[in-house]
């Protein structure tokens, strides 16, 4: 039914892991294949292309449905042409997201964007989004396009780049600075507007994504199991987060005066740290903490 393209290159990995986590698992024959394919009765063709071309192709209608970076997609100027789906949370190498930064010589006086010489240099992979930027504050650069390799090209060929980074550590150990952030982002799941309008079609799409979404909500939660006193119980459901509410079940043991418990919930794991050494304050005994594979509410 459905017509989907994935990313090549540095989202490539991620993307892969991701619906094969979901059960919709890529099978590719060889790693020069460019068509590849989905064993599921809501995918009828899968391609492989660099993430700078997808949202060009959802647009179009080439594709009903796509994955590639937000930034991708304001790159090419196609915000009011796809539909953005969902936010698929993974950058290039983390759940993270990267970000579009401008940067310079670390020697470079130049603290902030405002302060850009007018006609200075600009290399990037984004120049649209460079030129955007820079025109929404008045200043005048020359901006020119570079097809990889952008750090080295400053100072010697340019005074200032615009490029791609997660943690800024690379930037920082080839002697540069960021100056200021021009955009956050992550990868999204975007689909052809007429395609979503399509009743068919919009009920796979939600469905596939309702499997992604499953996936990327499991890396953020545990299943945490527990045993309990009756005496401690109350006290504990008080402080116990859960999706709807904590299941208890009554525990069947012989020759023990008090009755016990056993209750499970899912919890963010952000919050374990605070929350384990509370359980077992409040009585909790038996701690399990496991790891999940899909939550879908």
């Amino acid at each position: 039914m459905l017509k989907l393209v994935i990313p090549k290159g540095s989202l490539e990995e991620g993307t892969f892991s991701l619906f094969k986590q979901a059960n919709l698992p890529v099978i590719r024959e060889s790693f020069r294949d460019y068509t590849v394919r989905i064993n599921d009765v809501r995918i009828a063709e899968v391609m492989i292309l660099r993430p700078q071309e997808i949202p060009e192709y959802v647009a179009d209608g080439t594709f009903d449905l796509g994955v590639t970076g937000l930034d991708w997609i304001m790159e090419r100027e196609r915000e009011k042409d796809v539909k953005i789906i969902d936010d698929l949370k993974f950058a290039k190498k983390s759940w993270n997201k990267v970000k579009i930064v401008l940067a310079c010589q670390a020697d470079n006086p130049v603290a902030r964007a405002e302060e850009v010489p007018k006609e200075s240099r600009v290399v990037t992979e984004y120049p649209n989004l460079t030129k955007r930027y820079f025109k929404e504050r008045g200043i005048q650069v020359s901006v020119k396009l570079s097809y990889g390799a952008t750090e080295p090209k400053v100072p010697k060929i340019a005074d200032f780049l615009v490029d791609v980074t997660e943690t800024g550590e690379t930037l920082k150990a080839n002697n540069k600075k960021i100056v200021a952030v021009l955009l956050e982002s992550s990868t999204k799941l975007i689909a052809n507007p007429n395609s979503y309008q399509n009743p068919d079609k919009r009920q796979a799409i939600d469905e596939i994504n309702s499997l992604l979404q499953g996936v990327i909500r499991a890396q953020e939660a545990s299943l945490i199991k527990m045993n309990v006193a009756e005496s401690n119980l109350k006290a504990l459901l008080k402080e116990v987060p859960a999706m709807k509410a904590p299941t208890v079940s009554q525990l069947m043991i012989n020759g023990d005066s008090e009755q016990w418990y056993a209750l499970e919930t899912v919890v963010q794991q952000k919050e374990l740290s605070r929350l384990i050494p509370l359980f077992k304050r409040l009585g909790a005994c038996d701690i399990l903490e496991l790891k999940l594979r899909k939550v879908i509410p």
